[in-house]
């Protein structure tokens, strides 16, 4: 059932693939309580690729016990700050040491061109913990001076704790498997919560694996459980758990309103990074040396499949048909294929389910007066492919300038007005990212304050580091990801008063 061993596949890949994966509770590798087992696909041939253990709502709730024992009873809570940041650096050190296991891991699961997994999803992911892991040593309070009319002469010292919020629940989306996986962990790990990780059911096993470095490095039982499922069994479960703090979710905006609902029960902590739908603004007065390879980048880059992804391509008109044309050839030189293969660099999307929905989306376009300039079709008959599209006779009344489709199509419109384009910009439901090309370093600025936006990217795209806030504005999302803003998602402010004259 699992692939074989051949040059083009990690031998440790192979045997990871090949036995049935389990979930991890309370420090152990179990199987579900219902027995039952789920397949996970190679996006590149649509065969099964792994099995692994469904979790449901009784797996889930076996979950949040060994977190919440693990939180308020075991050593977790025990260890010093300074071991707990060891403990995270280990981990990353694992990671790094296993940096083509787990590039291996991706292609397959995702689909992704290995050389991007290797160069960009796993390095980032080590980074994002080595950067938690010196955090865990710098989340203070603060003491406060106080006067409190109804006490005359009395002296307090009044001062803050900044501690843990507690069981989290973490449920992560299958475009970025691993790295959203150290994004959500790292954080919760640093500020001293314990973890219920749900992995999307298309991409659990990079989840998994980093699950046996988690045991590995020594985090003890019950600190991190990885329960893999699907979203309306153990999601839900684990979204409306009564004895789960908090949770952080990564993914839809239309699913981010369902774990909102589910929520409400206990009124636990929500934090959010859901869909985009980001303007690309080029302005004339661009390096379109550097704009066009940069805006075809924006788009197509991890096939589109990145919630920031910059798929409304706003050119002023002067230059709209040399940028669409200089796109346009770009998609036309990108190599789509196997992610294993060295010259792949754009891969196959995730599902069938996803292939259905971006197929659907172009259907549309076409029916509403889209015309492609290149791309607009699957991709061959076997796996799930579509080719780099540019579409243009485009406008904001369509569905595919309005929605998000998640793959690699880019809707390209003109503008003749510099004051009549950032309205139209901000013109979505929509606020994660945003890019503006431009020499003019003023008009940049003026633009990007303007943009209503969580990230906007100055003649660049794609820009992350494990120090820069991430999260969106508008239905994009609640909270940030990364920085050290993302640290508010994990704790709670406790004030303490004592008198002390």
């Amino acid at each position: 059932m699992g692939i074989a061993v051949s040059p083009q596949i990690h031998p440790q890949v192979a045997d990871f693939i090949d036995k049935p994966r389990k979930m991890l509770i309370n420090g152990q590798w179990v199987n579900s309580i219902s027995g039952k087992t789920f397949p996970t696909y190679n996006p590149a041939t649509g065969e099964v690729l792994a099995q692994v253990a469904e979790g449901d709502s009784a797996d889930i709730d076996l979950a949040v016990k060994a977190a919440r024992k693990a939180f308020d009873q075991g050593p977790w809570r025990k260890l010093t700050v300074s071991e707990r940041g060891r403990l995270i650096w280990k981990l990353a050190d694992l990671l790094e040491q296993h940096t083509e296991e787990f590039a291996y891991i991706e292609s397959l699961d995702n689909g992704k061109a290995l050389t991007i997994a290797r160069a960009a999803d796993v390095p980032l992911a080590v980074d994002l913990f080595r950067y938690m892991a010196g955090w865990a040593t710098k989340i203070e309070g603060n003491t406060i001076p106080i006067s409190v009319p109804y006490t005359p002469g009395a002296k307090y010292l009044a001062y803050t704790l900044r501690e843990p919020i507690g069981v989290v629940g973490q449920i992560i989306p299958w475009n970025f498997p691993l790295l959203m996986a150290a994004w959500k962990l790292g954080p919760a790990l640093a500020t001293g919560c314990t973890v219920v990780l749900k992995p999307a059911e298309q991409t659990p096993l990079s989840s998994l694996r980093l699950g046996e470095l988690i045991t590995e490095a020594g985090f003890p039982d019950g600190v991190v459980n990885i329960v893999p499922g699907y979203g309306e069994t153990a999601g839900a479960a684990l979204a409306a758990h009564p004895d789960v703090d908090k949770i952080a979710f990564t993914g839809s905006t239309e699913v981010g309103k369902l774990i909102v609902h589910a929520a409400a029960g206990n009124l636990k902590k929500v934090t959010l990074e859901l869909g985009g739908k980001s303007p690309n603004v080029v302005y004339k007065d661009a390096d379109l040396d550097t704009a066009i390879p940069g805006a075809a980048s924006a788009i197509f880059f991890n096939h589109g499949q990145c919630c920031c992804a910059g798929s409304r391509l706003y050119v002023e008109k002067s230059v709209f048909d040399k940028v669409v044309e200089g796109i346009a050839e770009e998609a036309k030189k990108i190599n789509v294929g196997s992610g294993l293969d060295p010259q792949t660099e754009m891969g196959p999307l995730v599902s069938e389910e996803q292939l259905r929905r971006v197929c659907g989306y172009l259907e549309s376009g076409f029916s509403e007066g889209a015309k492609a300039i290149v791309g607009g079709h699957r991709k061959g008959d076997k796996g799930y492919f579509v080719e780099p599209t540019v579409l243009v006779n485009t406008n904001e009344d369509m569905k595919v300038v309005r929605e998000e489709i998640f793959g690699p199509v880019v809707t390209a419109m003109p503008f003749t007005d510099p004051e009549e384009i950032l309205p139209r910009a901000n013109n979505s439901e929509y606020g994660l990212a945003a890019a503006v090309w431009t020499k003019d370093i003023s008009k940049a600025h003026r633009t990007a304050e303007i943009l209503r936006a969580g990230t906007v990217w100055i003649n660049c795209y794609n820009i992350f580091d494990a120090a820069l806030p991430f999260g969106g504005y508008k239905q994009s999302g609640w909270g940030r990801e990364m920085g050290h803003e993302v640290l508010n998602n994990y704790t709670q402010t406790k004030a303490v008063c004592t008198k002390v004259a």
